[in-house]
């Protein structure tokens, strides 16, 4: 089986090979015509090429054919009986990962029709089901084991296609996408080699490697964006290595850590979606009220914007290694050391005080703090009970103009 040095030598030569290889992707994009113009909501200024998911995808699969083995076999679970645990074909994984690399390509040369993309990524995902990522139990910390034999296949489906959303969604600025996996990347190898399933650390480090070496051109100012093609592939390679890697490990922290390391994303799209509904919009529609758009309205530049999501993504897979690497229970899923408990706890509420100060603090109170400046300033006659239900209008909708600090 893989050991470490083979995660560090896969992470390294991934990086290369798509460091190497996206200038060429960017080249190939012009030609093709998969290049993203500037829009409204967007803020990318010049056109630029995209497919920079093929260079990752280059990456990703010269790794895998080194340090990869063909198959192998997650950790043995005592409630399913003697014998090895679950067999993982790697091959059949790596074929959904160029299938939805591929559809993305079209759709960044072509923009398929949401309905042919999303047909595309559940064939990736079956795929992937197929070649053994299946979730058929999961252990929730304080309640235990939960176990579906029979829908483990769908909802493992539905997890591969949704974190391909996620990423996709979460794609909208100079470099945040490839960082964040970047750094989720690195967490998923360390919690995977320490539950016993060093393929899928490989698998994690790969992707960590291929997304680090694309962010060195999409960095901003980004030569190339990785697009549909990158962004669909890196959801999918996060969703696989997250089942494998500890969702099919029957540890205490099983489900939880993928949840905490993922966050971010999370989130985005969660408020995204949500506001959305609110609105009566369709979940899918295209708008700026990701929170890079909602921080650039607040007088972020692109690079302190990614610099504040890279922070909060670190420090949540921080939290992630800690649930994983803190000892603070026994093996037996319901029983706690009561102070490492404490430290676990007081771990967790740092990120909690961390993620609110970001989300609130800098998105909402230094916006509403500008913006109420401005509207005084520019018609000193409005009524301070005007002023503030505007300004309540604007938070709730996310629907204003770019706001300039003084």
């Amino acid at each position: 089986m893989p050991s470490h040095w083979d995660a560090v030598l896969a992470f390294l030569v991934a990086m290369a090979f798509a460091t190497l290889l996206t200038p060429l992707s960017a080249r190939v994009a012009r030609r093709v015509g998969a290049v993203a113009e500037p829009k409204e909501r967007g803020l990318a200024k010049t056109a630029t090429p995209q497919l920079g998911g093929i260079a990752i995808l280059a990456g990703a699969l010269l790794a895998s054919a080194i340090w990869m083995p063909g198959s192998f076999h997650l950790p043995h679970v005592a409630h399913s009986g003697p014998g090895l645990g679950p067999l993982v074909r790697t091959w059949w994984i790596i074929a959904g990962a160029c299938l939805i690399a591929v559809v993305g390509a079209i759709d960044d040369a072509r923009e398929l029709r949401p309905f042919t993309k999303l047909l595309g990524q559940i064939a990736a995902a079956v795929l992937a089901v197929h070649g053994g990522v299946v979730v058929k139990d999961v252990t929730l910390p304080f309640i235990g084991s939960f176990q579906f034999p029979n829908a483990g296949p769908a909802l493992t489906v539905v997890w591969l296609v949704g974190l391909m959303n996620v990423v996709n969604f979460s794609d909208g600025i100079d470099g945040l996408a490839a960082g964040v996996c970047t750094i989720d990347g690195a967490a998923f190898a360390i919690i995977a080699f320490s539950l016993h399933v060093p393929a899928a650390g490989v698998l994690a480090a790969l992707t960590a490697g291929a997304s680090l070496g694309f962010l060195f051109h999409n960095f901003h100012p980004a030569s190339v964006f990785m697009g549909d093609s990158g962004a669909n592939l890196l959801g999918y390679l996060l969703a696989t290595v997250a089942v494998i890697g500890s969702v099919k490990t029957n540890a205490v922290v099983a489900l939880i850590v993928p949840l905490v390391i993922l966050a971010v994303p999370f989130l985005d799209t969660g408020f995204v979606v949500a506001k959305r509904l609110k609105y009566r919009r369709k979940p899918w529609s295209a708008d700026a009220n990701h929170f890079h758009h909602r921080f650039a309205r607040i007088g972020f530049s692109q690079r302190k914007t990614v610099a504040y999501l890279y922070a909060w993504t670190a420090l949540l897979a921080g939290v992630a290694i800690a649930l994983r690497f803190v000892p603070y229970h026994h093996h037996h899923p319901s029983y706690y050391r009561t102070g490492w408990l404490l430290v676990m706890l007081a771990i967790g509420l740092i990120a909690v005080i961390a993620s609110v100060y970001l989300v609130y603090v800098l998105e909402i109170l230094k916006f509403r703090n500008i913006r109420v400046f401005q509207l005084r300033r520019a018609d000193p006659d409005t009524g301070e009970r005007e002023v503030v239900a505007q300004v309540q209008r604007e938070i709730e909708t996310g629907e204003f103009e770019r706001v300039h600090p003084q």
